[in-house]
């Protein structure tokens, strides 16, 4: 017997007096020792620890003990800890010692302990030992064990790590012995070293007495609510087992098949593009397509809104890793590619994850792929969208948006990302590969040999790596199975990449085209993390083990695409050795290459030991039953295959014989082939004893089950296969991922229990929430604890390092947040927390997954003559074995119920819900040298079966299998009660349903119910006679699932597949009683799969009793068959099926609607029929569908006996037929409503508050609409009273004088001729409505920032401990995420916010209500008491079929339901004027036909889908309804995606045979058909019918002429009127004062109106108006009445089901024919733009800089001239003359430039007509911004000019010229946002100075010039009054320039500039020199003459 024992004597030089306790740990396991009282300077504890260990003690080992300073009531107090290494008590096996603690900063104390260590190492042989050792209750009982609550809490009763099947129930009276205060010292919080733990002490959770009382009550078997886990979705989780663990319900592989996505992009324009004077295009790429925008002329900011759409068909993982690449080129042409300016790089996946899935306006950065020190190349300002099939975006509402010029605040990047990138090399360091498969044939290799005489490997394998658009091979390595590269790739990208994954292939070289060997996806977030604490991107060195087909060769593979990497591998292909690393680059520096081209370089070899110590394991499995096996396969021998890697690969590992491992120098993993045999008896040991792998079972003849399935005959004797292998041990990798996953794992289960409570409205959600929440942090502390330990064994690598202490902080945040979450769920707001519960799970699910494999994943085939049939395919972090139980794997050592499925693609679809074999299987994976407990996980009762004819050395050898000698006998019953919901197998949308049950190797079918998709069986199935293997006791807490499937009986051929389901049955063992709490059983849901789809619930109950000696006489006796018609069949008997109770249906029969043909004939008399629970109703018969398809009778009702619990209630069938003659009947469709509960009728509550009627209650009706309101954002300044109402009531004379005042007092904000009444249209209303509509949206964007900010300060705050008061102070600095998250919310805050408050107050226009989304989603469907249920036929369709639900609807039955339990309380039928025949539906109107006019209005479309190859369309609109139809063809608008119809049509319409709606988009074309681009339906009819009122929208204010005019024929008085009559409520009482009485609530307004002359007069519409904008208050009857509105509806195409095509904003308006006429249409046809001249004076320039040199002095010069044009024009653009030879910068030209131009206020754009190109049609209309561009330009005679600087105005927003040259300076342009700007529509004229800009060779802007200008703008109509010429031209011309002499040309006057040179430039220097010159002279004379003249003197001649 194994085992350490630690003798704790005493710890000395303790400071202080105190209590003291200790902890001593050993892998993983700690014991306390008792608490040592009062103790001063030394503390005795001698105490004795024992450890029995079941693998030998390692030399690096550690022993821990920790001495604290115990309290009862805070948390303790670490004093010290102490480490030791064990290689001398493993060398020696005793040791004593006395040393010293060292404390948390790692320095030593003076405190020291004293202990013996003893070892006993074994004499060499595996004994099995007592089950309660190593639960290690310690030798003194006295002492305490650091359990887990986790194995606690959930029941599950395992010590660490050995089954400890019932040790734990023996222990528990030590924990009631042991008093009070041992319990406070448990410590179930989390026990770890401070040392990372700087923030805070520990706090553990600290148990009292009860708690752990009510703990161990609930193992002993009473469970309580907390912790109780209801028949969750799966339903197997009920009784959690220590055996078995849980099978994976959903079954088919859902990733690697094709789905629909369509990518559209929006190219808007470019800014600050780097470069002068270009031709811009953009190109936007994605994968291998790409399209251009148009090229915009000489300009770097140039304005596209162009739209792109991608349609692609392909798997998600395919979709997402495709790059979207935007690149700017400039001057592009036929001839020639142009040059790149810069590219920016995304991958599709990460616009997908984005909210919405898109982003919307933003700016993306440029840079130049081929120069990564250049920095921005400028920005693209965007929207992406990527929509799937079935995701509908919601793109924000397209108007004039505000803040985007903001380039800053709204980059093309995630959350979380920073703007400014920097360059990074990513390197991926290639080492080598193992394990390859042949890629060639065996005949090929043979014929080389002959012609070599060599044996050549079978493969030429290299590794391709693609990151961000890129790729990179290494080079080729021929023939070779274990190729050495040692090669690095690398690539630049900026970082962090917007792409997320690296795919990573090993490729086979081959003349003819290169096949993919096997594929690896590397997820950036997995290996690195972007927190403050983050690392960057590393992996490895380490082992990525590769998947994919299976290994043997062939020249076609049918699973080559596995290889490629798209869905689940099904067999080992290689492992590939590889590290990444990431620099970031230091673009400063000069030594760096700026290119991005992928490089490929050499490096050094990696040691063997860098990728950890290769250690064997041992795999072992036992196959308990092998059921459900396919009949296709039944007829051959079938046998079971094991592989891990390619150990135990019998058919296609290697076919290379190795010498065995011992003699290997490396211990590298070689494909070793021992000659197996396939059958295991003649095995042998070889020469030194070592094991030979048996990997796989004994072939056998399967048996019969039932017609569809076979098993094999595994009774008493169970084949066993084992394995051994060789890998690298990082088995820490795997157990930190288990622990996660464990966490992870009860996490999922209870939140699925929390919400099945929710769902089944069981009382306490909350409680089990808590419940789940403690769990978790429970959980999370022990990861922290147990995570934290050999950090420094072989082959760590940093990303292990790095991924252990993130994982660390993770889960040690999470608990502290779990931990407070727990304290806030309160009843109400469980559902919120819920979600943040989720967030948790997602959490943990991704961290749990580990980048760096070491160990493969294991495969199990079934094999039929040597061929392989189906496979699963297990995790082997499942199945690892570790001492410490969270680290075990979840399925290790226990039996899992394992479906084998067909590989690849042939396991799509149908043949992929087919189970092809059930396995019961046992699997256990370990070292070899922990394999001593690799059978204890199996259910007891078995003896092991050794292989014959071994040596000594018999004990160590595995079993080849095992008998079974105890065996139970049981009886199954099932009570299948019903199924609802079922899948449509057939094609009349129904199905036949019945359910074959499988316990075991028995199965039974109920019997077969036709045409249903609810049946109701109520059958109970017998199995008699079920033998079971292993104890009872055991087989009482694990019982074998059960499987139920359903199927649907055809005539001809084989049943159908509807769907599966599992169960565990509740067992009953002979010696207990049949009674309550656990039987009889209650029913309960199933929920039934097919694939990964729910198809149906299964309400059922199982049981199974135990025969015991009396036989079948002692179990509860069965009822006889009651039912003689059903024959032979037993009902579910009676305490078991669901109490049932009285109830009376009524059905209101309305209508059908749009029934299509069956079986080609029209259907002409339809009836419905209506079934629930055996009981209906027929409707009266349609005599005549086409001419009238509504029912006579309108109400009919049955009665029937329903389960009292509502969630048990049948599914009710609606059913049509169509009785042809001679009485037959055809089915037309179906429906099904599985919920009754929505038509349960509950009576009024006459208390509440909507029938109170003491006192009037006054309703508050004056007051904006409540957007208006926003007080808390918008700063209502001191004259918001100023803002002038225009109101119809107001005097002409008032209202000048207002208007005046408001002009003052706003300072010209509010154009004057805007609030002009004569100009406000109803267009300058629906802008208004949108502008409240966008402030609404970003109040509830600040609204949510701030919830949300909030939340994370409560959350920062519980994590810190501190109070919420305390959070003013800390302001958000206590955030977790750093200041990433928190900036981009307060930017998101502060944006909307200043957005509110920049909005000045516009005149208060009359709004209509702006919905973006369908006006039905807003009310309900309308479906207030008229439903519309859909009518199925046909099958149903599954994902891959493509047919949506929407083409099996064959019409639509209106009508409603409603059900009550009888009797009704009578003052129900008392009512005044009920209506016996109608039941409940009173005051419901007639459904004869009735006659309407239909006004549809269209105001326009928008992101319409491109129709035309150019990317645009030519939409028009059709409007269908009955068979009336509208074209409205010739009025298409060319070439726009974003058309402004503005049209109204008249439709008359005769309800019920027209009443859908169809408007469509069509594309006009000049040949061939118009195509349709998308339509949608809007049903006219319930609008009609309902109360909300949705004929006409009820209008904000009452008027009689102007833009806001009263739509409705009837007055607002009248329809009050008859509201109230309808809703029998007393009539509207009008009173004095501008008050009204309706229902006892008073409304105000006010009661005169002013009509068109002028005049008032005395209304009372206004207050009835009131009451109508207010009915929502009225009691009982009242509800929100459909306003004023436009509703903005989805375009659908019916080829591209769920992927919108663009929307239409639209309402209609509906009249009946018998009321008065309503007036004509409103006009809202669209605005037409204004015509516009702005004249341009250019006066002067200044400080140019100078271009040229002169030829004859050098001297710098510029030939100034200056363009302008008008953005979008620039053909027309202007130039002055030229002002020659400025030799200051100073140029004067006096020139006037005119430019005419269409304009749109409302939309602030300037609209322009013109042809694309010389081909086209008709004009295209563009919208672009205004902006006049204004440049300046060094005129060249005999080159191009040069370009020396512009500037760009935005004529609505521009800075204010300067007064002087001086005063002009570049702040003008850079602090654009601060300066106040002026908008030339405002101003009309403006004068000033403004800078010329260019940017220099580093990017930066300098100031080139300034320029003088005046700005003059006029209408049209002035323009033509007062015409001007352009430059200096009549009339009104300017006078010339007084420009110096030098601007002349000198070689046209040469004298005259010699002249000038002479006179004006040089005279000075002239004089100069002349006077330099006689100087000289004079000099040289004096110097000549004077020796001669001294000579004279001397000589005194």
């Amino acid at each position: 017997m194994m085992s350490l024992m630690v003798h704790l004597k005493t710890a000395a030089h303790l400071r202080g007096k105190g209590d003291r306790i200790a902890k001593v740990t050993f892998r993983g396991l700690s014991f306390y020792s008792r608490v040592a009282e009062n103790c001063e300077e030394e503390a005795h504890f001698n105490q004795t620890f024992r450890w029995p260990i079941a693998s030998r003690l390692d030399a690096d080992e550690m022993l821990e003990i920790q001495v604290y300073n115990y309290s009862k009531v805070f948390s303790n107090r670490l004093v010290g800890t102490f480490c030791m290494v064990l290689q001398k008590v493993a060398e020696e096996g005793h040791l004593e010692l006395t040393d010293t603690l060292i404390d948390d900063n790692n320095t030593s104390i003076k405190t020291s302990v004293t202990l013996e260590i003893r070892y006993q190492p074994m004499d060499e042989t595996m004994g099995v030992w007592s089950d309660g050792e190593l639960l290690g209750v310690p030798d003194d009982r006295d002492g305490m064990f650091a359990f887990e609550t986790d194995s606690l809490l959930s029941g599950q009763s395992r010590g660490s790590g050995m089954s400890a099947g019932r040790a734990l129930q023996g222990s528990i009276p030590t924990f009631r012995k042991a008093g009070k205060s041992v319990f406070s010292a448990m410590k179930l919080g989390k026990i770890k070293n401070s040392k990372d733990d700087h923030k805070k002490g520990d706090e553990p959770a600290i148990l009292d007495m009860e708690d752990l009382d009510r703990k161990a009550m609930r193992l002993a078997g009473t469970l309580e609510a907390d912790t109780i886990s209801l028949a969750s979705v799966t339903a197997v989780t009920t009784n959690v087992s220590n055996k078995r663990s849980k099978p994976d319900i959903k079954m088919e592989p859902s990733s690697g098949r094709p789905v629909d996505y369509q990518i559209s992009i929006t190219v808007i324009e470019a800014r600050q593009l780097i470069g002068l004077n270009m031709d811009p295009v953009v190109c936007v790429e994605i994968g291998d397509d790409k399209k251009y925008t148009s090229m915009k002329e000489s300009t770097n900011c140039p304005y596209y809104n162009e739209y792109f759409v991608f349609d692609f068909h392909v798997p998600p993982d395919v979709m997402f890793d495709k790059i979207i690449k935007l690149s700017v080129i400039h001057s592009k042409n036929l001839l020639r590619s142009g040059t790149l300016v810069g590219t920016f790089k995304m991958d599709v996946g990460t616009v997908y994850s984005q909210p919405e899935h898109q982003f919307y306006h933003k700016w993306a950065i440029l840079s130049d792929p081929d120069d990564i020190t250049a920095g921005c190349k400028g920005y693209i300002k965007c929207d992406i969208a990527v929509v799937g099939k079935g995701d509908n975006i919601r793109t924000p509402h397209k108007a004039n948006e505000t803040n985007e010029d903001d380039i800053e605040g709204n980059f093309l990047l995630p959350e979380g990302i920073p703007a400014e990138r920097q360059w990074a090399r990513f390197y991926v360091k290639v080492y080598r590969a193992e394990g390859l498969p042949k890629m060639n044939t065996n005949i090929m290799a043979n014929v080389k040999k002959a012609l070599t005489g060599e044996n050549r490997d079978l493969v030429d394998p290299y590794v391709q790596v693609q990151f961000a658009g890129q790729k990179g091979k290494t080079s080729v390595q021929r023939s070779s199975y274990e190729p050495i590269w040692n090669e690095q790739i690398i690539f630049s990208e900026l970082f962090p990449p917007l792409c997320r994954r690296l795919k990573i292939q090993i490729r086979d070289s081959d003349k003819v085209n290169d096949v993919a060997i096997g594929t690896y996806f590397i997820d950036l977030r997995k290996i690195s993390n972007d927190g403050d604490k983050g690392f960057l991107p590393t992996l490895g060195p380490a082992w990525v083990n590769m998947y994919g087909s299976t290994r043997q060769y062939t020249l076609m593979d049918e699973h080559q695409d596995l290889n490629e990497g798209l869905g689940e591998g099904v067999s080992f292909r290689a492992r590939l050795l590889l590290s990444i690393t990431v620099e970031i680059l230091d673009t400063a520096s000069p030594e760096i290459i700026s290119s991005t081209d992928v490089q490929v370089e050499a490096v050094s070899n990696i040691s063997e030991s860098a990728t950890g110590k290769i250690e064997e394991f041992f795999l072992f499995g036992s196959f308990l039953e092998a059921t459900m096996i396919d009949r296709k396969i039944g007829d051959k021998a079938i046998s079971f295959e094991i592989t891990i890697g390619n150990y135990g690969n019998q058919i296609d590992g290697m076919s290379r014989l190795s010498s065995t491992k011992k003699n290997k120098k490396d211990g590298e993993k070689e494909e070793e082939e021992n000659e197996l045999i396939q059958n295991s008896s003649e095995d042998e040991a070889d020469e030194d004893g070592e094991l030979v792998s048996v990997s796989s079972t004994p072939p056998m003849r399967p048996f019969i089950t039932d017609r569809n399935y076979f098993h094999l005959p595994y009774f008493e004797k169970k084949p066993c296969v084992y394995i051994k292998s060789w890998w690298q041990d990082q088995r820490r990798r795997l157990y930190n991922s288990n622990m996660m996953d464990k966490i992870a794992d009860k996490l999922e289960e209870g939140l699925n229990d929390v919400q099945e409570i929710i769902k089944t409205e069981k009382a306490f959600p909350e409680r089990r929430l808590r419940g789940v929440l403690e769990e978790l942090s429970v959980g999370c502390s022990r990861f922290v604890t147990l995570a934290n330990k050999d950090l420094n064994q072989a082959g760590r690598t940093k990303l292990d390092r790095e991924r252990l202490k993130s994982c660390m902080r993770e889960m040690d945040s999470m608990g502290q947040q779990a931990k407070q979450l727990r304290t806030q769920v309160k009843k109400n707001i469980v559902r919120d927390k819920l979600k943040l519960a989720h967030n948790f799970l997602q959490k943990l699910r991704f961290l749990a997954d580990e980048p760096q494999h070491s160990i493969p994943d294991v495969f199990i085939w079934m094999m039929s003559n040597n061929k392989r049939i189906a496979y699963a395919r297990i995790p082997s972090k499942d199945i690892l074995y570790s001492i410490v139980d969270e680290e075990t794997g979840k399925d290790c050592g226990k039996v899992k119920a394992v479906f084998l499925k067909l590989p690849g693609k042939k396991g799509f679809g149908s043949a992929g819900w087919t189970v092809q074999a059930k396995l019961e299987l046992y699997l256990w994976l370990g070292l070899t040298k922990q394999r001593k407990d690799f059978l204890s996980g199996l259910p007891n009762g078995f003896e092991e079966v050794k292989v014959a004819k071994m040596g000594p050395s018999l004990h160590l050898v595995p079993p080849v299998s095992l008998v079974y000698n105890m065996k139970q006998v049981f009886q199954l019953r099932a009570h299948m009660y019903q199924a609802r919901s079922l899948f449509a197998a057939d094609s009349s949308g129904l199905s036949d349903p019945f359910a074959r049950v499988f316990f075991s190797t028995h199965s039974q079918v109920t019997e077969v119910l036709s045409e249903t998709l609810c049946p109701t069986w109520d059958e109970l199935l017998v199995f008699d006679d079920v033998e079971l293997f292993g104890e009872a006791t055991e087989l009482r807490d694990d019982p074998p699932i059960i499987v139920v499937e359903i199927y649907d009986q055809d005539t001809v051929g084989k049943a159908e597949f509807i769907g599966r389901t599992f169960a565990k049955p509740t067992i009953k063992m002979c010696d207990e009683h049949y009674g309550p709490p656990r039987f009889p059983p209650q029913l309960e849901y199933y929920q039934i799969y097919r694939g990964n789809c729910s198809a149906g619930e299964l309400l059922a109950a199982f049981e199974l009793l135990q025969i015991g000696q009396g036989g079948r006489a002692d179990l509860p006796p069965i009822e006889e068959p009651t039912d003689t018609e059903r024959g032979p069949i037993v009902p579910v008997p009676l305490g078991i099926r669901p109490v049932l109770s009285h109830y009376r249906i009524e059905v209101l029969f309305w209508g059908l609607r749009d029934l299509k043909r069956i079986n080609l004939a029209l259907v002409d008399r339809p009836r419905v029929d209506i079934e629930c629970a055996g009981r209906g109703v027929q409707s009266a018969l349609i005599q005549n569908y086409k001419k009238n398809p509504n029912f006579s009778t309108l109400v009919k009702w049955f009665e029937v006996d329903l389960p009292e619990n509502e969630l048990l209630h049948p599914p009710l069938n609606i059913r049509v037929v169509d009785c042809r003659a001679f009485g037959r009947y055809i089915l037309v469709g179906s429906h099904v409503v599985t919920s009754l509960r929505r038509f349960i009728y509950s009576p009024p509550d006459k208390t509440s508050n909507k029938w109170a009627t003491a006192g009037d209650i006054i309703v508050n009706v004056d007051g904006e609409p409540p957007i208006r309101k926003m007080d808390t954002v918008v700063k209502l300044d001191a004259m918001s009273d100023a803002v002038v109402k225009v109101d119809m009531t107001e005097e002409e004379g008032d209202k000048e004088k207002k208007k005046k005042k408001k002009k003052k007092k706003k300072g010209g904000v509010e154009e004057e001729d805007e609030a002009d009444e004569s100009v406000l249209d109803w267009w300058s209303k629906y802008f208004a409505s949108i502008e409240t509509l966008k402030e609404t949206l970003r109040a509830q964007e600040v609204a949510q920032a701030e919830a949300e900010e909030r939340e994370d300060l409560e959350i920062a705050a519980e994590a810190a401990d501190i109070k919420p008061d305390d959070l003013l102070l800390k302001g958000s600095r206590t955030k977790e995420k750093g200041k990433e998250k928190k900036s981009s919310k307060d930017k998101k805050k502060s944006q909307a916010a200043d957005s509110l408050e920049k909005q000045p107050f516009k005149v208060k226009l009359d709004e209509l209500v702006v919905y973006n989304k369908e006006l039905e989603s807003e009310y309900g469907n309308f479906e207030d008491w008229l439903h519309t249920f859909n009518l199925y036929r046909g099958k149903a369709g599954d994902d891959d079929e493509h047919t949506l639900d929407d083409d099996r609807i064959v019409g639509r039955f209106k009508g409603s339901l409603c059900m009550y339990k009888l009797p009704l309380p009578g003052e129900i039928s008392r009512e005044a004027g009920f209506d016996p025949n109608m039941g409940m539906f009173q005051s419901i109107p007639h459904n004869d036909p009735i006659n309407v006019l239909v006004r549809v209005y269209v105001v326009r479309a928008t992101d319409l889908h491109p129709a035309d190859i150019n990317g645009k369309a030519d939409p028009y609109i059709v409007i269908k309804l009955g068979k009336s139809e509208v074209k409205d063809k010739e009025n298409y608008i060319s070439k726009q995606l974003n058309p402004v119809f503005g049209k109204a049509f008249d439709i008359e319409a005769t309800f019920p045979v027209e009443s859908m709606l169809t408007v469509s988009v069509y594309d006009w074309d000049l040949v061939g058909t118009d195509d349709l681009i998308g339509e949608t339906k809007i049903d006219l009819e319930n609008r009609f019918y309902s109360k909300y009122r949705a004929t006409c929208g009820i209008s904000s204010t009452y008027s009689v002429h102007g833009y806001n005019v009263w739509r409705d024929p009837l007055k607002p008085s009248q329809i009050l009127a008859k509201l109230c009559k309808d809703g029998k409520i007393d009539a509207p009482q009008y009173g004095p004062g501008g008050k009204v009485k309706v229902a006892d609530r008073i409304f105000h307004g006010p009661t005169e109106i002013e009509e068109e002359n002028g005049l008032k007069k005395q209304t009372e519409e206004h207050l009835a108006l009131s009451v109508l904008n207010h009915w929502e208050e009225i009691p009982r009857v009242g509800c929100k009445l459909v306003p004023e509105h436009v509703e903005t509806r989805s375009l659908l195409h019916p080829d591209k089901p769920g992927i919108e095509q663009g929307r239409i904003e639209m309402w209609a308006d509906m009249f009946p024919m018998d009321m008065p006429a309503p007036g004509p249409a409103i006009d809202i046809s669209p605005r037409k733009p204004k015509r516009y001249e702005l004249r341009v004076i250019i006066w002067n320039t200044d400080e140019v800089i100078l271009e040229d040199d002169d030829y004859f002095t050098g001297e710098k010069s510029s030939d100034i001239f200056v363009r302008g044009w008008l953005k979008g024009q620039q053909e027309d653009r202007q130039d002055t003359d030229v002002h020659y030879h400025s030799l200051t910068g100073e140029g004067n030209f006096n020139w006037r430039f005119v430019f005419p131009f269409n304009y749109l206020i409302a939309e602030e754009k300037i609209v322009i007509s013109k042809k694309e190109s010389m081909f086209s049609w008709d004009e295209t209309e563009y919208k672009i911004p205004p902006r006049l561009t204004l440049q300046v330009w060094d005129a060249d005679h005999f080159s191009a000019d040069d370009f020396l600087g512009a500037i760009e105005l935005d004529l609505n927003r521009f800075p204010r010229g300067a007064k002087t040259a001086k005063q002009c300076s570049l702040n003008m342009i850079r602090n654009e946002q601060e300066l106040p700007t002026i908008s030339i529509f405002k101003q009309k004229r403006v004068k000033g100075w403004w800078p010329f800009v260019a940017r220099d060779e580093n990017d930066e802007i300098e100031l080139t010039g300034k320029v003088e200008a005046e700005l003059h703008l006029v209408m049209a109509e002035e323009a033509e009054k007062s015409p001007v010429g352009l430059g200096r031209n009549e009339p009104d011309p300017l006078e010339k320039p007084n420009r110096p002499d030098t601007t002349f040309l000198w070689f046209l006057s040469p004298l005259k500039a010699i002249r000038y040179l002479v006179c004006n430039r040089y005279k000075w220097l002239i004089i100069k020199i002349v006077l330099a010159l006689l100087l000289l002279i004079m000099l040289g004379l004096f110097l000549y003459s004077m020796p001669g003249y001294i000579v004279k003197k001397l000589l005194g001649a």
